[in-house]
This record gives C-alpha cells, structure tokens and sequence, in this order.
C-alpha cells in the first residue's frame, strides 16, 4: 500500500529549497492545486519547477511565483501571468522555453530512462543556437535531453491504494508522463477505492511510479471565460 497522507503540508513535507518539481496540468485544468497551496505553506524556496505553464497571478503556480519560491521555470507556454513577466524582466526568475511538443517528449524520455533524442522542433531556431544537431536522411534535427525531477505533483481522479491513477479528459495532458519522470511522485485525487474496483484496462499510470496519495476537494476554475450576446 502506498502513503496515504492526511494533510497537504505533510505530503509536500519532503521538498526541500533548490529540488527539482515537475507540476502536472494545462494552464489550470488537471493541476495539484491544493498540494502547490500546500507548498507555498512551507515557503520551501529556489525550486526548478517543470510545467507547461505557470498559472495565472492569483492560481496554480501563480501563487508559488508571488511568494518568490520558484528559481527557475521550464515550460512551453508563460503568458497569462503579468507576475512571472515582471519577474522575468527584473531578472528574478530565470526561464527555459521549450517548444510544448518536445518538452512532452523530454518529460516522457526522462521517465522511460531515455537520455536524449533527435527532433526536428526548433532548428534554424533561436532555441537552436550553440547546440547540438545532426542530419538524418536529408533533414536536420535538435539534440533534445530528456527530464526528471526530485518530485512530481500530479492530478488524477481516482486512485486505488496501491497507488494506481485513472485520470480524466483534459488532465491525461501532462500528469501521466510527469507521473513517471518524478523520483518520488505524490497524486492529489478525488477519491481512492480498495484494490480490485479498477478496471486494470481504465488504469493510466501503474502503482509503480506512484509513492505518496492524498485527497483533495477541487475549485473547477475557468482561465478565461469567453461570452456571447
């Protein structure tokens, strides 16, 4: 059976100042937001944190960036924070963009014990520049590494107690390859059922690269609400 612990602070009580984090979501569908409330309680500070994106100012790992507790952010997409843009600017926080495909497939290399791949995203790039290339069959590519981390917060619906995680819609988008890159892996779900309820067919991530479980109530919010008259 994997750790199942009682409060967000003492899930996150291992992330020690300068570790690694990968951060499981899409802008703000399918995050960990109360495990990232309960890491910005232990003020826990110069993280390298993994994630698609940063959130917004007041949500997600927006609020890790307002309690200056993120060093350093990789990720694909930052432009709905105007904090991680003054930070950026000021030079508080330092950035590595990586174009969303081949950070989805760094994040899974890492996880499958891959050291490093060729893709041809970002050649003739900035991105590019004073790195490593090489042609194949005519066509240039980019010497991508792949990534790990110290920990990884992920997101699912429902757990069984030996840690197996089913996910839903639009949260399989990072969580499951976040999952298995982390060397200790925490999963904030809705429920958890006994062993044996299930379907081992329904099952995303194996109990394997799960150790730590916590239930979490979820604010379902919308990043940006868009109507018409």
């Amino acid at each position: 059976m994997k750790t199942i612990f009682t409060s967000f602070e003492e899930a996150v009580s291992g992330i020690k100042d300068g570790m690694t984090l990968m951060v499981g979501g899409f802008g703000l569908v399918g995050i960990p937001e109360n495990l990232i409330h309960g890491l910005r309680k232990t003020n826990v500070g110069d993280l390298t944190v993994i994630s698609n994106n940063c959130g917004v100012d007041d949500w997600g790992l927006g609020i890790l960036l307002q309690n200056k507790q993120i060093k350093k952010m990789i990720s694909s997409y930052v432009g709905e924070n105007k904090e991680f843009e003054r930070q950026v600017l000021s030079g508080e926080l330092e950035v590595e963009l990586v174009p969303q495909g081949s950070l989805a497939e760094k994040i899974r290399a890492g996880g499958a014990g891959i050291p490093a791949f060729y893709t041809p995203a970002g050649v003739g790039t900035p991105i590019a520049e004073g790195r490593e290339t090489r042609e194949f069959n005519g066509k240039e590519y980019l010497l991508e590494e792949g990534l790990t981390a110290d920990f990884s917060l992920v997101k699912a619906w429902k757990a069984d107690k030996m840690g197996n995680l089913v996910y839903r819609k639009t949260a399989q988008n990072f969580n499951p390859m976040m999952a298995a890159a982390g060397k200790y892996t925490i999963a904030e779900v809705e429920e958890i059922v006994e062993v044996g309820e299930l379907d081992p067919n329904e099952i995303h991530t194996p109990s394997i690269y799960v150790q730590g479980l916590i239930v979490g109530k979820h604010e379902k919010r919308i990043e940006r609400l868009t109507v018409s008259n």
